[in-house]
């Protein structure tokens, strides 16, 4: 199974972007998904999860900006980003996995925050 990331760009601060996370096979119907961010010179954090339930959790930093989603008919998982800041400014990773069977990451898809 492979996740493919995309949806990330060039934004000004106040702005949105929606991040995609497809996977070639099922997993998230049955799992877990979740997105992380990398900011340069910081270590990989968690920002948000999603389960097969719909049962949602957020970093505080983005509660009431983010929001997760899944849609599980094309095995895809969303991240809306509304209200960027500068300091949102991170390569996004998308992860899924089903515990104790199998987890798999996305390549990265760069958030760029900037007037």
């Amino acid at each position: 199974v492979q996740l493919q990331a995309s949806g990330g760009g060039l934004v000004q601060p106040g702005g949105s972007l929606k991040l995609s996370c497809a996977a070639s096979g099922t997993i998230f119907s049955s799992g877990n998904a979740a997105w992380y961010r990398q900011a340069p010179g910081k270590q990989r954090e968690w920002v948000a999860t999603i389960n097969s339930g719909g049962f949602t959790r957020y970093t505080d930093s983005v509660k009431g900006r983010f929001t997760i989603s899944g849609d599980n008919t094309k095995n895809t998982v969303y991240l809306q980003m509304n209200g960027l800041k500068p300091e949102d400014t991170a390569v996004y990773y998308c992860r899924q996995w089903r515990s104790g069977r199998d987890d798999y990451w996305g390549q990265g898809t760069q958030v760029t925050v900037s007037s």
